[in-house]
């Protein structure tokens, strides 16, 4: 400056924002039983389609979906593993392939499953919860590759009932919501319940962060419909696939993490902004900014 001082340096980090391509849909279904849930989801481009229920497995719904280009992973296959189904989802975020979307039906079956299992587990010692934080970490992580996956996905779920308390305090019934993970109905961006009224199915919009689904709004469920709100191109271009850090990369990082100083937090910092557990879920293109970052800091 003029006068020799010198001015501090701002701590505000905000750029200016981006035009960024549009994701694919990331959408919860809720209804009851036979409102058109699981048949009109194979209405969208190349499904890879888990069933967790063995709900799809007659032969007009084989027949749909092998006449749009989908393949079928049922109970046989893993899909009431859900190590396999995290397994199934990292592949398909991270393998060349053709399908387009990833349905998951019921995801009510694979929770409650999941949270049955553990209750066995625990038997006794199954107080305050605690047979709910195994799957609910479990749950997270697939959710996490859920979002990482280049692919529309529809999560299937039955409905229960919501409840709440009325003007003095009693419990009662508000409405339906999901039979799934509470975090379930924040981690995607829209949550769509399906009612049937005779040969007419609708769809009432719940949850939403898309300008084409305004919440509270109904709207009819059928995929040409869903699409031309959404954008046709978007759902049905090619998936792209996730290129993740090499060995020899991840080694780079820890090599340099051995010479260089860095906050106590940092490695936590950097796992939370990723969104990762673990140096072998980051992208490469993230590992390499991290790299010429801590090669940066060497003197």
């Amino acid at each position: 400056m003029a006068d020799g001082t010198v001015k501090p340096r701002s701590r505000l980090k905000a750029v200016e924002p981006d035009n960024v391509e549009p994701k694919k849909p990331k959408v919860v279904v809720v209804g009851k039983p036979g409102v058109g849930k699981t048949w009109e989801s194979l209405n969208f481009p190349k499904v890879y389609y888990m069933d967790h229920e063995s709900g799809a497995d007659l032969d007009h719904y084989r027949a749909k979906l092998k006449a749009s280009g989908g393949v079928y992973f049922g109970q046989e296959q893993g899909s009431l593993d859900i190590d396999e189904v995290i397994e199934q989802v990292k592949a398909l975020a991270t393998e060349k392939h053709d399908y387009r979307t990833l349905v998951s039906d019921s995801v009510s079956k694979l929770w409650n499953t999941m949270l049955q299992d553990e209750q066995t587990k625990l038997g006794d010692k199954d107080v305050f919860g605690a047979s709910k934080k195994a799957p609910t970490r479990k749950f997270n992580e697939l959710l996490r590759w859920i979002n990482k996956l280049d692919m529309n996905v529809i999560l299937i779920a039955h409905s229960k009932p919501e409840w709440g308390k009325d003007e003095k305090g009693n419990r009662e019934e508000i409405g339906e919501t999901f039979d799934g993970p509470d975090k379930l109905g924040y981690e995607l961006h829209l949550i769509l319940t399906v009612v049937k009224n005779g040969p007419t199915r609708r769809a009432k919009i719940g949850k939403s962060r898309l300008t084409g689904f305004p919440e509270g709004t109904v709207f009819p469920w059928s995929y040409e419909e869903f699409a031309a709100r959404y954008g046709k191109d978007v759902i049905e271009r090619e998936a792209t696939q996730l290129v993740l850090a090499s060995p020899e990369q991840i080694s780079e990082v820890k090599r340099l993490l051995d010479i260089v100083k860095v906050a106590d937090d940092w490695q936590e910092k950097v796992f939370k902004k990723a969104d990762i557990e673990d140096w072998s879920e980051i992208d490469a293109e993230k590992i390499v900014a991290i790299i010429e970052s801590l090669k940066g800091k060497i003197k």
